[in-house]
């Protein structure tokens, strides 16, 4: 449909407080169109009466008593916060891993904000309708965080993915390969993505994250790390190798992690400097091979990797020839023996405009060269 036949509404975006004394200094009368989400206006209850605020809308904001009767009286929408929720419905950014393990230096992950929010989830059981509409609102707005964060991030680069197992062990070879190929994309100038959770995606947002500093500081941090294989059994102590690390790293290169809490047993990473972590699983993994506009490198992975790289076919698959993205399946003896993807992959993409843009390598310099 022509865009002029179907416009979009033209909205400000207001969700810091500095925002908003910015545009009262500068002689606003009205907030119509406007979107405050998550601002804290309790010092601000006089400026909010002398502005109209029909045609506004407050989302989760913190009003002093009355203030949200008299906002509604005079037009606005106001979406309160949610009671009994450990997380904001109406995130305005993008998390960070600091934030989502804040505390674990000293306590038990158990009782982190990712952590609990986890826990939130298992509790609910089969929701409720103000449960269900919590989790969609934070779905929606950490989209419109990401959409946000990427107009930066990925400003004249393109995004690549990096999917592959979350039981791939610090210390192994996969994970050492993993973390090569983070670093050397990075390098290459690409914004690398994965999926934000343990094992190989760790390793990519690691590589991604030392990809400005000499090789040996990633050997190094590859050593330590080592020390503490895996997030079983204790994510405290894997997180807080992690830490280790990127204490000494406080100039790291931005990379992305998209993670969910469907998978609340794989906990995010702290090398991903943006983290968008869904609830809806499906949205998530939809998200992340939407955004990889640079094409997906695989890693020999199992059941979820697998599901990553016959999704990404499909799109691949019906998209229009100057849509389609590159696929890149690291290790033939994975993809052809141990779960032979790559003869369906290859039989798919036969005749179709995909067909040059799959592609089989044995290692991670090889997929790297491919995608330029």
């Amino acid at each position: 449909m022509d865009a002029a036949l179907n416009p979009t509404p033209r909205i400000l975006e207001v969700d810091s407080l500095e925002r908003f004394d910015e545009l009262v200094a500068g002689g606003a009368s009205s907030m119509s169109g406007w979107h405050l989400q998550s601002v804290d206006f309790t010092e601000r209850s006089a400026e909010l009466k002398a502005l109209d605020p029909s045609g506004s809308m407050f989302l989760g904001c913190q009003l002093q008593p009355g203030m949200e009767q008299s906002l509604r009286a005079r037009g606005a929408l106001v979406f309160p916060v949610l009671p009994d929720v450990p997380f904001n419905a109406y995130q305005p950014t993008l998390y960070t891993g600091p934030e989502l393990y804040a505390g674990v230096e000293t306590t038990p992950y158990e009782d982190t904000p990712d952590a609990r929010i986890y826990a939130w989830t298992q509790r609910q059981g089969r929701r409720g309708v103000e449960s269900a509409i919590a989790a969609a609102l934070h779905d929606h707005h950490i989209g419109d965080a990401l959409h946000d964060a990427l107009a930066t991030l990925a400003a004249g680069r393109r995004v690549v993915g990096v999917m592959g197992g979350h039981a791939a062990a610090r210390g192994s070879s996969t994970y050492d390969d993993a973390a090569r190929l983070g670093r050397d994309l990075a390098a290459a100038g690409h914004v690398v993505a994965t999926g934000g959770g343990p094992g190989a995606m760790e390793a990519a947002n690691l590589g991604a994250c030392l990809s400005a500093a000499p090789i040996e500081a990633l050997d190094e941090a590859l050593a330590r790390l080592a020390v503490v294989p895996s997030y079983r059994p204790s994510v405290s102590a894997w997180a807080r190798a992690a830490l280790t690390v990127l204490a000494e790293h406080p100039e790291a290169t931005p990379s992305l992690g998209i993670p969910t809490w469907f998978y609340g047993h794989e906990p995010p990473n702290l090398f991903a400097s943006h983290i968008a972590k869904y609830f809806a699983n499906s949205v998530r993994e939809a998200v992340l091979l939407e955004k990889c506009t640079g094409g997906v490198v695989f890693l020999p992975g199992a059941a979820g990797t697998v599901q990553e790289v016959f999704q990404d076919a499909c799109e691949n698959y019906y998209a229009a020839p100057e849509a389609v993205t590159p696929m890149v399946l690291v290790g033939v003896g994975h993809w052809t023996e141990e779960l032979p993807a790559w003869p369906l992959l290859s039989r798919l993409a036969s005749g179709r405009g995909m067909e040059g843009w799959v592609h089989l390598v044995d290692t991670v310099e090889e997929a790297v060269e491919v995608l330029g």
